[in-house]
């Protein structure tokens, strides 16, 4: 009984062998055939309309043909009880959040990263910080020889002070009518213009001394104590303060109307190995002509002082959400012919084995892919049992058994 089965079987596969072998021999013969022309003397004779019509006669056969195989190949699937299964596995399509990113690159950068230069010509005589050190906004990090005007300044302090004792006394008489409006308005005059000079030189004074424009670290000392600075040109620190840290990059002009404030962000700094949750808090108003890129900005957290301006970010940018979106793997998809995208979906059998169903091809339209995900707009839906392992080689109608 055995040997009959194998022999059936083997008689079965043959005849299978032959008709796909016939295949060419067919196409051959019908290229043969046509008023008395080869293939080859068709296309020597360039003759395009007689090329086409040959070609729409072969396909045409080549789909009769091919759907008769099919049809063999289900009764042949229908009466041999000895073949192999194809083996797949299945997941239930459920809807879902799908979000797409759209990834560029950008930089870590900071505001508060300066060079401190000097505002006053002389002599750097305190130096009071040194690199890596941290300072307070306002905090006195050098002082310049004023060259004598603290001198000059008590000197005008005292003639002010003179000024002004002058000027009360006029003004005390004038209110009782004792002496003339011109004597009260020159004392007036002399004690404002005294207290102008006093404010000015004091202007300049204060020059003489460094502060801290704002709270950070000395990152770097660019003077020594003793050399000759002048305003404008001597660098005398680098001052960097990491907390109100942000990325800046240059986004394609293409995404202008999917980038806004306040969209979502990814930020990934691959030399700390991690990603950060952020939104845009910037969007550039103008478009760069060089390579037609618009600039944004997103906020980064900086607790632990890892991130340094200039390190290399990578931001994905939320430029696509849907609510209730079927995804599927993007390796469940495939391609037909006509170029159509094509998945296999299970569909139990009326009556046999609990892992054995049908497989059945349907066309599909596609939206996004992110994340080795593709999203599905129409030809799926939820609650269907999808084919995602094991689709490749299927045909449609075909009984496959379910890998657990």
């Amino acid at each position: 009984m055995t040997m009959k089965i194998k022999y059936t079987h083997q008689i079965t596969t043959m005849k299978k062998l032959a008709v796909l072998l016939s295949i060419p021999l067919l196409l051959f013969s019908c290229g043969n055939n046509e008023k008395g022309k080869s293939i080859e003397e068709l296309i020597e004779s360039e003759n395009l309309s007689e090329i086409r019509a040959k070609k729409t006669e072969l396909s045409k056969e080549q789909s009769d043909l091919t759907q008769k195989l099919d049809k063999l190949d289900q009764a042949i699937d229908r009466l041999d009880k000895t073949r192999r299964l194809d083996l797949v596995m299945i997941q239930e399509i459920n809807d879902t959040l799908f979000k797409h990113y759209a990834e560029v690159q950008g930089d870590v950068a900071t505001d508060e990263n300066i060079v401190v230069y000097a505002e006053f010509s002389g002599i750097l005589q305190d130096l009071r910080v040194k690199e890596g050190e941290q300072v307070n906004k306002g905090e006195v990090l050098a002082k310049i020889d004023d060259g004598g005007l603290s001198s000059e300044l008590a000197q005008l302090e005292t003639q002010a002070t003179l000024a002004k004792t002058t000027f009360e006394r006029q003004k005390r008489l004038w209110e009782q009518n004792i002496g003339s409006e011109m004597q009260y308005l020159e004392a007036k005059t002399n004690y404002e213009s005294m207290q102008n000079s006093v404010n000015r030189l004091k202007s300049q004074l204060d020059k003489t001394i460094v502060r801290a424009p704002f709270s950070g670290i000395i990152d770097e000392v660019l003077t020594e104590e003793g050399e000759v600075v002048n305003p404008g040109q001597s660098q005398l620190f680098r001052l960097v303060s990491l907390k109100n840290m942000y990325v800046e990059a240059d986004v394609p002009e293409g995404y202008l109307n999917k980038i806004n404030k306040g969209t979502e962000v990814l930020v990934e700094i691959s030399s700390l190995g991690r990603e950060f949750e952020g939104e845009v808090k910037r969007v550039g108003n103008t478009i760069n002509p060089n390579n037609r890129s618009f600039s944004i900005q997103i906020a980064v957290p900086n607790e632990n002082g890892m991130l340094k301006p200039n390190q290399i970010a990578t931001l994905k940018l939320n430029d696509y959400t849907a609510e209730n979106a079927v995804i599927i793997p993007e390796n469940a998809l495939l391609k037909n012919a006509q170029g159509e995208s094509v998945v296999f979906i299970l569909q139990e059998k009326e009556e046999g084995e609990d892992n054995i169903g049908i497989a059945k091809r349907q066309i599909v339209k596609t939206g996004y892919t992110y994340n080795n995900k593709i999203e599905i707009t129409s030809g799926l839906e939820t609650g269907e049992t999808l084919i995602v392992e094991g689709a490749k080689n299927l045909r449609d109608g075909q009984e496959v058994k379910i890998r657990n």
